[in-house]
């Protein structure tokens, strides 16, 4: 693989905004943009819990067009608006995770886009050996 790959998911802040929601470079490292558990424009799952594993969701689906899964990510970032969310998060996030066990961070902020969002979450995942 020669060049950057860019990945597109039809998500209306892609184009407003002007990103990718997936960025595989030449050494194998993929960037998957945040993402929330906003669905087909809806907001899917109520809870922290539910709006963590939905918005893995999102960046599992960005990967799978990669050709990539759960098993190859290196990395994860979760943003949190609020500390008592840090339990149910970090439960979600050791259910999809525990054999992968990548790098994290997670971080609180004051706040996301849509103020229904409790959570966002970045991926970094790497395409060992040959590139497909």
């Amino acid at each position: 693989m020669s060049e950057v790959r860019r990945i597109t998911t039809g998500a209306p802040w892609e184009e407003t905004f002007g990103y990718s929601r997936a960025v595989e470079l030449p050494n194998g490292l993929v960037l998957i943009s945040g993402c929330t558990s906003i669905v087909d424009g809806e907001i899917a799952g109520g809870g922290p819990y539910e709006q963590t594993v939905n918005a893995f969701g999102v960046a599992f689906a960005a990967l799978e067009q990669l050709g990539l899964g759960r098993d190859d990510v290196v990395r994860t970032r979760m943003y949190l608006t609020h500390a008592r969310d840090v339990d149910d998060v970090g439960r979600a996030h050791k259910e999809l995770f525990e054999t992968v066990r990548p790098a994290a961070s997670m971080l609180i902020v004051s706040g996301l886009v849509d103020p229904s969002l409790v959570v966002e979450v970045e991926v970094e995942a790497y395409r060992g050996g040959s590139s497909a």
